[in-house]
């Protein structure tokens, strides 16, 4: 019975030590109000290469990280949602086409929903992170896996940046055409992003 009561003290300092981590790793990340943060829709035409670009935008996630809070280990979520006509190229006609084209009346946003994700070192004190989820685009899902390079700031925010390439036409998307069909769209797209997450 002493031994029991012996060890309750050393019980009670090891749930106390896993709850500890468990909250931290489970601490919900939004995106940072910072000007670094962009999202980037790029492609090409007949004419000339075309960009759109957006600042505003909402995503969460939950990382693991050690308890020194420097190194990741895992992500248990992560989504973002775009609203598409927060898409601007600086060209009224360009914008006008390709929200159409989006079906931005009906489908306002462009999400990406996490299903699972596995973390590596890279160099430099940067994480591979492979994503693997969900890509809805003009109300059209899609698995895909991005890869994201993740790094830990000294503030403790994290930045997250990658590149996916994408097919307008896997999302029944039909790429526009500008100045009466002269200027024709492909359909290789590239989504560019950056992203801040902090606590």
């Amino acid at each position: 019975m002493k031994n029991i009561f012996k060890q309750i003290p050393v019980l009670i300092a090891l749930f106390i030590t896993a709850f500890t981590y468990n909250l931290q790793a489970q601490s919900v990340y939004k995106i940072a109000d910072s000007k670094d943060i962009n999202m980037k829709l790029s492609g090409t035409s007949t004419l000339h290469d075309w960009t759109m670009n957006a600042n505003t935008f909402t995503s969460e996630a939950q990382f693991n990280l050690k308890p020194d809070g420097r190194q990741i280990t895992g992500v248990r979520s992560l989504n973002f949602a775009l609203v598409v006509q927060n898409l601007k190229s600086g060209e009224k006609g360009l914008d006008k086409n390709a929200y159409k084209a989006l079906k931005a009346d009906v489908n306002k946003d462009i999400e990406f929903k996490l299903v699972s994700a596995s973390v590596a070192p890279a160099n430099n004190n940067k994480y591979l992170i492979r994503a693997h989820g969900n890509l809805t685009i003009a109300g059209v899902t899609k698995q895909v896996t991005v890869n994201v390079i993740a790094v830990v700031n000294q503030n403790g925010t994290i930045t997250c940046t990658g590149s996916q390439q994408l097919n307008m036409t896997d999302y029944q998307v039909k790429p526009p055409t500008f100045m009466l069909g002269a200027m024709k769209t492909g359909d290789a797209i590239t989504l560019d992003f950056t992203l801040v997450y902090k606590k």
